[in-house]
C-alpha cells in the first residue's frame, strides 16, 4: 500500500511543476492548493530536497522548485524515496537477508511477478505524464 507520504510527495510535485514558471513555489502555496498542512508538507518537502528531486531557498522569493523537468522524472523514482521500497514482501527487498526458504517457498513467483509488474507500471510514468 503506497502511504499518504507517498501520495502527497507526487501531488507536491506535480504542484510545482505546475506552479513554478522557472521560479520557487511558497510551501504556503502549495499546502492551501493541496489541502495538506504546511507542516507536514515541511517533512515532505525535505525529503524531497534530501534525495534530490526538489531545490529549496528560503526567504521572501523562497520555496520549492523542481531539480529537472517534469519528463525525467519517474513516479516509481518519488515513491521509493519516500516509502523505501513498492516490494510486497521483506525478501524482495534489496539488502535483505536471503530467505531460506527460498527454494521451496510456492508463493514467491507470485510476488516476484506482482512486484515486477508493479515496478513496470510506476516507471513507466513520469511526472510530465501526470501534469
Amino acid at each position: 500500500m503506497i502511504s499518504t507520504k507517498g501520495r502527497y510527495a507526487i501531488r507536491v510535485m506535480i504542484d510545482i511543476a505546475e506552479n513554478s514558471d522557472g521560479g520557487y513555489v511558497p510551501l504556503r502555496d502549495i499546502a492551501g492548493r493541496q489541502d495538506i498542512s504546511k507542516k507536514y508538507l515541511e517533512s515532505i518537502g525535505k525529503e524531497l530536497v534530501n534525495g534530490g528531486l526538489l531545490t529549496a531557498a528560503s526567504g521572501r522569493s523562497g520555496g520549492y522548485k523542481l531539480s529537472r523537468p517534469p519528463e525525467d522524472y519517474r513516479i516509481s523514482e518519488i515513491l521509493e524515496l519516500m516509502e523505501g521500497t513498492l516490494a510486497p514482501v521483506a525478501c524482495l527487498r534489496q539488502k535483505s537477508a536471503p530467505c531460506p526458504r527460498a527454494q521451496d517457498c510456492k508463493t514467491l513467483p507470485m510476488w516476484q511477478e506482482y512486484y515486477e509488474q508493479t515496478k513496470a507500471f510506476f516507471d513507466s510514468k513520469t511526472l510530465a505524464d501526470l501534469v
